[in-house]
């Protein structure tokens, strides 16, 4: 087996795994906005948790910026980078969330998400 066959195994493997636990997990929730008697609404705020395929999501409360990360901590960093010079309140919901707005997070994300897509889409068609 070549290395080039590996990895397509390897991007297949990841590529069923996650379409399995989009389809295990429970809808994503929809984000609401913060109790101003929990979070001063003159405080940022960040949602950081997983989406459906496992990936970090940061969001800031209002909806104005957000991005998708492999990391938990590249997501709490870019919170803390957004809401620059202040300090930001996190909020880490307990179920998924989706990123409802433009990823400003790690674009190769993007490119993961096509390329497993597309694998998905491939291995189903061998499958069937």
């Amino acid at each position: 087996m070549t290395l080039q066959m590996c990895e397509e195994a390897a991007m297949a493997a990841i590529a069923l795994q996650a379409s399995r636990r989009r389809s295990e997990t429970k809808p994503a929730t929809a984000l609401r906005p913060l109790d101003p008697d929990v979070v001063s609404a003159a405080i940022p705020a960040f949602f950081i948790g997983r989406n459906g395929a496992g990936l970090w999501v940061a969001r800031e409360a209002h909806g104005r910026v957000g991005g998708l990360f492999l990391f938990k901590s590249s997501a709490v960093d870019f919170a803390n980078r957004e809401s620059a010079p202040d300090r930001c309140a996190l909020v880490f919901p307990t179920e998924t969330f989706e990123l409802d707005v433009e990823n400003r997070g790690n674009f190769l994300i993007l490119v993961a998400e096509s390329a497993s897509r597309m694998l998905a889409r491939a291995l189903a068609r061998l499958t069937s």
